[in-house]
């Protein structure tokens, strides 16, 4: 499964609040997300503008575990899945034909 590459901190922060979580403080460049739902549990999100895929894959594990989903069902549930698709979907697909520069003819 494809990761979102362009959701920031913030963003993520925002889509969390599907599943209860709030904000419970920022302390310089990491957000710390807090849910009672299911249980207790607290993520520290980095603000920054793209999150790595690895840091983003590596949160979205343990929130799907804390809610016993897959993080395909994650993504579903907080949009982020449509907003992938609909990004692959507006991609021009490659024709396979490359198109030389008329300088270099």
């Amino acid at each position: 499964m494809r990761l979102p590459r362009d959701i920031d901190g913030a963003q993520l922060a925002r889509a969390l609040k599907i599943l209860g979580y709030e904000v419970t403080r920022q302390k310089g460049s990491h957000i710390r997300v807090t849910t009672q739902l299911d249980g207790e549990n607290h993520e520290v999100i980095p603000a920054h503008q793209p999150i790595k895929t690895g840091t983003l894959a590596s949160i979205l594990k343990r929130i799907a575990a804390h809610h016993r989903l897959s993080v395909e069902e994650l993504l579903e549930m907080l949009g982020l899945y449509e907003a992938l698709i609909k990004r692959r979907l507006r991609r021009p697909a490659f024709s396979g034909k490359l198109s030389i520069p008329k300088q270099l003819k």
